[in-house]
């Protein structure tokens, strides 16, 4: 009991210096109900009937990441220069400032696979305008209401329920390329972008420090899959739960784990955050399992997932950029084991 008392305390230590300076402490889900509300004020009536849909309606499970010609909700390339501002405000409330960074040059990005993809035709439209902004039920300060932000490679997905964030799953967050090559003209990322850094970088380290006993139970392919399990799913995979226990791992391996779990939830606003770690603590981290599948160094495809009662983390990289650098395109994303978009869980 003590040793469990003792390792909760540094949990805690160890992740709150990491994260501490990236959030905001305001109630997210008070932010964004005004953030809802704001937005909605700007909008034309027929504006409002795209953007605004009913809570019940089949479309605020309806999530994907690929490019796609028709979403739900109002794009931004149609709105005016105050809507924008007021549709990014309602971005900026739903996620810490790492968080939203991220998004933004997810979106950017657009811009430069355009750029990339110049001449070749019958691919997706590459707009870092085509992002899609629906709530569903007005934003009041009481009673529900859900909202979707989405376009290619960006699914951030939320319930209100009285000011308070009552769901913030399925989030995905993607990156192409993973690791801008060379700077190109007419996109504003630069040469030696890494979007995703941390969440590749800090994951290698971790199945590297694995002795040969810890990657016969992490190591669980040694081809990555192609893709992310249950992706435009309402629910995470019920799989069942393999790689090596959190538990069986060396203090500095634990540490990785803990600072990798770590930057998945920083993106969130500090008391989202706080509940995610919270709820790992509850739960009792040391049967929390670390998998990986395909190769232990960057450029080859590889996939990991870390997944504990209450939470699942996915990542997968194996598909080229749009210039044909192999592992150059990371998929990533968080989900609640007890049930995404509010809705619980099928056991």
């Amino acid at each position: 009991m003590k040793r469990r008392a003792v390792f909760l305390c540094l949990f805690t230590l160890a992740v709150a210096g990491v994260v501490r300076s990236h959030f905001k402490e305001a109630a997210p889900g008070v932010d964004m109900t005004a953030a809802g509300q704001a937005y909605l004020k700007t909008l034309t009536d027929e504006q409002r009937k795209t953007s605004l849909l009913d809570y019940d309606t089949p479309k605020r499970v309806d999530w994907h990441f690929i490019p796609k010609d028709e979403r739900k909700g109002l794009q931004v390339k149609f709105m005016n220069d105050e809507q924008r501002k007021a549709a990014m405000q309602l971005l900026k409330s739903s996620l810490s400032e790492v968080g939203y960074g991220k998004a933004r040059k997810i979106m950017q990005l657009e811009a430069l696979l355009r750029e990339l993809e110049k001449g070749r035709t019958g691919g997706p439209i590459r707009d870092p305008e085509r992002y899609y902004f629906t709530l569903f039920g007005e934003p009041k300060e009481e009673g529900r209401w859900g909202l979707s932000i989405e376009g290619h490679h960006l699914s951030l997905n939320f319930v209100v329920d009285g000011g308070k964030v009552a769901s913030s799953t399925p989030t995905f967050f993607a990156a192409n390329p993973a690791l801008v090559m060379s700077d190109v003209e007419g996109s504003d990322i630069e040469k030696g972008t890494r979007v995703l850094a941390l969440e590749e970088t800090l994951a290698f380290e971790l199945v590297q420090s694995l002795d040969d006993e810890q990657q016969k139970q992490a190591i669980i392919a040694d081809k990555a899959p192609a893709e992310i399990r249950e992706a435009g799913s309402p629910q995470p995979p019920a799989d069942e739960n393999v790689g090596i226990r959190y538990g069986d791992l060396n203090d500095q391996q634990k540490e990785l784990m803990r600072r990798l779990v770590s930057e998945y939830a920083r993106n969130l606003p500090r008391p989202i955050y706080d509940e995610r770690i919270d709820a790992i603590k509850e739960a009792g981290p040391d049967d929390v399992r670390f998998a990986w599948a395909g190769a232990t160094k960057p450029g080859v495809g590889h996939y990991y997932r870390i997944q504990g009662s209450t939470f699942l983390i996915e990542f997968v990289n194996t598909q080229p950029d749009a210039a044909g650098n192999p592992a150059n395109h990371i998929h990533c994303v968080w989900r609640d084991m007890h049930g995404d978009f509010a809705i619980p869980a099928k056991s």
